[in-house]
């Protein structure tokens, strides 16, 4: 790997890498700098954890003069809270010795405050979508002066539903900007995005798509339901004692809040994230996390792309995804800065064909574990796990109604004959009268 100091970085850069002990760059860093440099429109493809932050930010603000104008010339678009988090974090290291004003929104924080620090000037906007339409809607913010779009794990975006919001972003920006992509995969879709919105884009493109680092050992058990894999996972955290810092991925929320209530005697040192923790809580149960405290981090896959977390063991999929390339993005959180790291699934009878997608992608076999003599298989299954029979025989029966409504009996103020208006029941009257006195009544 090169030295920061062989690259065209500016001195005030290279004294923030020193202080932050970064003095190499990673092969995407040392393949992104000189194109994104020249301007160009550039598509990134490389792993989660190779250093893809940095590969656009040292290009971007190594070209970033000072200005005291009000509307931001940089705009980063990224899926989540934590990554504008994240990214406006690296950015503060970057510029210690420089003079650029970096702002970071999201939803679920106050959009008045936000409005305000826009109007006080930016730099740089690291944004999630959805806000980002939001104050551009207010016509606080204005991106006309644009001139560098960077759009960082696109895929993931477009996962989360920003789709329209994206478009519409792409829609209303100058149409003199340089446009920069970073992302682990590039699906059709996103293919489509490049295809019409990028200007003959230049791929920097390190290894095949699929591939996953070498240093990550990659581990199964069959564990036949869930009680199986709480009491595996208890077995883990007792017995082995290198699970220091591990990262452990569900499906959905019902089962990491399931998990935290089964794993009572481990609650000092767990933490679990998902959309419905609020965002304190969020941010800090990843700060414990990254510290220490915390040794086991349940979270969905609202985090298994884009955040830096430092120094993960071990990555375990209790849930194993039903996309393949989700695995990858798992898996690359353990194994970063060319240290070593381990990924371990809990695979079920349901996941042996995702099993086989997922080998297929890689290449590459996954090693399958027996289950320690001290886990016993459980036989009670969960509310989901439990098959559903239904006997075909059966016909659904028929509702009968009972006639209502109109067929009810009259009130008593309605049970009277009518006879019509006032005139017509006067000249009745008098009809009868004039026939009585005929028949002599």
């Amino acid at each position: 790997m090169i030295p920061f100091n062989d690259l065209n970085l500016s001195k005030p850069l290279l004294k923030a890498l020193n202080d932050i002990g970064f003095e190499t760059a990673t092969p995407i860093q040392e393949k992104a700098l000189p194109v994104l440099m020249s301007g160009v429109d550039a598509v990134g493809i490389a792993q989660t954890g190779t250093g893809k932050t940095f590969a656009y930010l040292l290009p971007i603000l190594r070209q970033l003069t000072f200005s005291e104008q009000r509307h931001p010339r940089i705009l980063i678009v990224v899926p989540t809270r934590e990554l504008v988090a994240q990214v406006t974090g690296e950015i503060e290291k970057l510029t210690r010795y420089m003079t650029i004003r970096c702002l970071g929104v999201y939803g679920a924080s106050n959009i008045n405050t936000q409005k305000q620090l826009v109007y006080d000037g930016i730099d740089i906007l690291v944004a999630t979508p959805g806000r980002l339409i939001d104050l551009t809607l207010s016509r606080t913010l204005q991106l006309s002066n644009i001139k560098k779009l960077v759009i960082d794990e696109v895929d993931e975006m477009l996962n989360l539903g920003f789709r329209a919001q994206l478009k519409q972003i792409l829609e209303i920006l100058p149409p003199k900007r340089q446009n920069i992509l970073f992302s682990a995969t590039l699906p059709e879709e996103v293919e489509g995005l490049i295809q019409k919105y990028f200007n003959k884009p230049e791929y920097i493109e390190l290894i095949t798509r699929g591939t996953p680092l070498a240093k990550i050992i990659q581990q199964a058990y069959n564990v036949p339901n869930f009680y199986t894999k709480i009491d595996l996972l208890k077995w883990l955290l007792t017995h082995e004692k290198d699970f220091t810092k591990v990262l452990l991925f569900v499906k959905n929320k019902k089962i990491a809040d399931d998990i935290e209530a089964e794993l009572a005697e481990f609650e000092q040192e767990i933490g679990v994230i998902h959309s419905n923790k609020s965002q304190p809580h969020r941010f800090n149960a990843i700060k414990q996390f990254q510290n220490g405290t915390f040794r086991l981090l349940i979270a969905t896959d609202v985090i298994a792309r884009g955040l830096d977390l430092q120094n993960v063991t071990h990555v375990i999929n209790f849930d194993i995804p039903s996309v393949a390339d989700v695995y990858i993005h798992r898996i690359g959180r353990t194994g970063r800065a060319e240290k070593a790291g381990t990924a371990i699934s809990f695979i079920t009878e349901k996941d042996e064909e995702m099993k086989v997608a997922i080998e297929a992608l890689m290449n590459k076999k996954i090693t399958m574990l027996d289950l320690p003599d001290a886990v016993e298989t459980s036989e009670e299954l969960t509310k989901d796990e439990m098959p559903v029979t239904r006997d075909k025989n059966l016909k659904k029966a028929k509702k009968i109604v009972t006639p209502t409504g109109a067929f009810h009996e009259k009130k008593a103020k309605n049970s009277k004959e009518q006879l019509g208006g006032k005139r017509r029941q006067e000249k009745k009257r008098r009809l009868e009268e004039k026939y009585r006195s005929k028949r002599g009544f």
